[in-house]
């Protein structure tokens, strides 16, 4: 079930020609999950094939500068992975992004290591920022991006976010999440950290191997039911409010 799932969306350059990054942030999710095994693709009539060539086949098969569809085969634990290219007219600073998504169980075992698969999924994607939230949180927090045109008020009193497009630089988040991956530039473009201001912040982050951030702003998975977390939510953009282009950084 969806609501069961916990969503990892990291944001970085556009695929290139000849780019590894799809091979470099399959191997980090294994990597980060002992026993995970990424090697199976699912067909165009919904059949699961197994990849035995797994990583020839991620070189040859990026579609649409994207990276098509790649999954565990264990239906108790599904674990699945895509990209998608964002276009340049669509992106943020007018620069295309790579967005990967990665589907994986609330699990205990799965939390257990959730920090080290941010990181390293988002830092082997050369993401500028990302976040990895259960699935009823996030939807309602995609919620608060509104369209100029069809404007309305975003669920539970959040602030409104801009579209991609109107933000205008790529290491600006687009939103919050549950676990928030930051690159060492997006963090300073959000003025993170400030030992003044972030010392409960700061007790739930980790530092990653590149001088980017990973911050949980909630011990247990976000859930905007419990009002404790969704104070945790309406602080932090209070906080940070460059986040979504609502103010310059």
């Amino acid at each position: 079930m969806m609501q069961d799932t916990l969503g990892i969306k990291v944001y970085g350059p556009a695929l290139a020609r000849d780019d590894s990054r799809p091979i470099v942030v399959v191997h980090a999710m294994e990597r980060a999950l002992p026993g995970l095994r990424l090697e199976w693709t699912v067909s165009d009539d919904h059949q699961l094939l197994h990849l035995p060539q797994r990583d020839a086949w991620l070189a040859q098969a990026r579609r649409s500068g994207g990276i098509p569809l790649i999954c565990n085969n264990d239906e108790g634990h599904p674990i699945a992975l895509f990209g998608l290219e964002l276009s340049a007219r669509s992106g943020p600073g007018g620069q295309a992004l790579l967005e990967i998504h990665a589907d994986v169980p609330l699990h205990t075992t799965v939390l257990a290591v959730l920090v080290d698969m941010m990181e390293a999924v988002a830092e082997g994607a050369n993401a500028s920022w990302g976040h990895a939230t259960p699935f009823r949180a996030s939807a309602e927090i995609a919620a608060q991006t509104t369209h100029p045109h069809t404007p309305g008020l975003p669920p539970r009193g959040l602030p409104a976010l801009k579209l991609p497009e109107m933000i205008g630089s790529p290491e600006i988040p687009h939103r919050l999440g549950w676990l928030n991956y930051w690159s060492a530039a997006a963090a300073r473009a959000i003025g993170f950290p400030d030992p003044a201001q972030d010392a409960d912040l700061l007790s739930r982050s980790q530092r990653t191997a590149r001088g980017g951030w990973v911050v949980q702003l909630t011990d247990a998975p976000l859930d905007l039911d419990k009002p404790d977390h969704l104070i945790a939510v309406v602080r932090a953009y209070k906080r940070f409010p460059a986040i979504g282009g609502r103010a310059a950084p």
